[in-house]
């Protein structure tokens, strides 16, 4: 099981988060980064970022009155839905 480096440009703040975990959770645990959230389901938005480098999954499905397909494809996740493959580097999505 790997372990990856998440960095946020906004905060400059950086954490681990393993491959099998959501990366919302981890920047919970690490008490850094934009800790905003809500339903931690993919149905509220509140934890929505911009993956500017690197790659995840989406272990669970986001909504898409929050994230389109094109955003998706354009690197807008949210961040209780996904769980890293690698090191990323997030910022916040406008």
């Amino acid at each position: 099981m790997g372990v990856f480096s998440v960095r946020v440009m906004d905060t400059n703040e950086e954490f681990t988060c393993g491959e099998d975990e959501f990366v919302l959770n981890a920047m919970l645990r690490a008490r850094c980064g934009p800790i905003r959230h809500g339903c931690c389901g993919g149905g509220c938005g509140i934890c929505r970022m911009k993956v500017e480098r690197g790659s995840v999954f989406a272990a669970k499905r986001m909504s898409r009155a929050h994230v389109s397909e094109e955003e998706q494809g354009e690197g807008i996740i949210l961040l209780c839905c996904v769980q890293p493959r690698g090191d990323l580097l997030l910022s916040s999505a406008r």
